[in-house]
């Protein structure tokens, strides 16, 4: 199973919209999840012609987006399952209140964004992947999005890129 990992799209809608490279990933992807902060329910509408779409809120979503998605999520996909969160807060880094909010909860993935830094690393047994953001890069040479491929075992990958036409 392919699922394209994307979060902090940050589109606002006329004129601004998904890079292409994004979209077209999106068309061999089984599941798309999005980690949150996507500032328009026009993301979820796009991404949704291309496959089923998963995901949280993020701190800058409004109420429109948090009636329809929770501020975490835990899915199951063919036996492994998947913490979903955008990792806002106070105090910590990103990645230690992604791993908290899945504190004694048995996940085999955690997928968070709001740093905008690409990450994939394990702690514990515990993959953790950002896949940072496909339309704000902030500060890093690149924008970028994750691939989890998923079959008995799970191969993360994170794909750069630099025009987000």
């Amino acid at each position: 199973m392919k699922i394209v990992v994307t979060g902090d799209t940050h589109i606002l809608g006329r004129g601004k919209r998904l890079p292409s490279v994004l979209l077209e990933e999106c068309e061999s992807a089984d599941l798309i999840i999005h980690t949150g902060d996507w500032k328009s329910l026009e993301v979820y509408n796009t991404l949704s012609q291309y496959a089923r779409v998963v995901g949280v809120y993020g701190n800058i979503d409004g109420d429109d987006i948090k009636e329809q998605f929770p501020s975490r999520e835990i899915i199951e996909v063919k036996g492994h399952k998947i913490g979903i969160i955008h990792g806002h807060g106070e105090k910590k880094t990103t990645e230690k209140r992604a791993l908290e909010a899945f504190e004694g909860k048995q996940v085999d993935v955690i997928l968070f964004g709001h740093s905008h830094i690409p990450l994939i690393r394990y702690f514990k047994k515990v993959m953790l992947m950002n896949p940072g953001s496909p339309t704000d890069k902030r500060t890093l040479p690149y924008y970028s999005y994750g691939i989890l491929e998923i079959k008995e075992k799970i191969k993360a990958e994170i794909i750069f890129y630099q025009d987000k036409a």
